[in-house]
């Protein structure tokens, strides 16, 4: 009976333990690129416990206010759904919200398990 309850006790650490890892990413900082509407836009996507814990726009050369626009509102987007799956590109912003979707999309497959 002992035995049993410590192999039942094992198994359901080990669970918490697998669960606790949690988040679908390798934990790093991963750089990728995509096409915004003036050329190249490049991020860096944070890791952390496996899971986005942030995401820079690390160089573009898109109209400033409208970078911002994608900046406040697709971004927090991503790392809320931790990913760009449903993630709507910023109206007056398309080219510039498809090109960071762009890019942290190749950043993440090199994060991706």
């Amino acid at each position: 009976m002992k035995k049993t309850i410590k192999v039942i006790g094992s198994i359901s650490l080990l669970a918490m333990l697998l669960v606790g890892c949690g988040g679908k990413y390798i934990d790093g900082n991963y750089t990728g690129e995509g096409q915004g509407a003036s050329g190249v836009i490049k991020v860096e996507v944070v890791v952390e416990k496996g899971k986005i814990s942030e995401i820079k726009l690390v160089e573009h050369n898109e109209t400033k206010t409208l970078v911002e626009g994608v900046e406040e509102n697709l971004v927090p987007e991503v790392i809320e759904k931790q990913g760009t799956e449903d993630v709507q590109a910023i109206s007056g912003a398309t080219s510039s919200s498809k090109g960071v979707i762009e890019a942290i999309n190749n950043a993440l497959e090199s994060a991706s398990k």
